[in-house]
């Protein structure tokens, strides 16, 4: 994956982010994203965190060949800082 296309996959994974916030759904991105600033990660670092949860879902759902799995991707949330396998 050449630079630009890693910057690209970066840039849509946190406008996933920002919709998901902008939307409330689901309400636990808002709440990991608040618990992690409170953690004292920067807001920046903590969408940086939840894009992680993000690729890591996309990736079982592309793997397993099953829809998106709302409560793994949850767990992902309430695992963080620790990033999901």
């Amino acid at each position: 994956m050449t630079d630009s296309n890693r910057d690209m996959l970066r840039r849509q994974m946190l406008e996933v982010v920002e919709n998901q916030l902008r939307d409330n759904s689901p309400p636990e991105t808002r709440a990991t994203l608040d618990r992690l600033i409170a953690e004292g990660h920067s807001s920046a670092e903590a969408k940086r965190l939840i894009a992680c949860v993000v690729v890591a879902e996309m990736f079982q759902v592309m793997k397993e060949r099953r829809p998106y799995d709302q409560d793994r991707f949850v767990a992902g949330l309430r695992g963080l800082p620790d990033l999901p396998e």
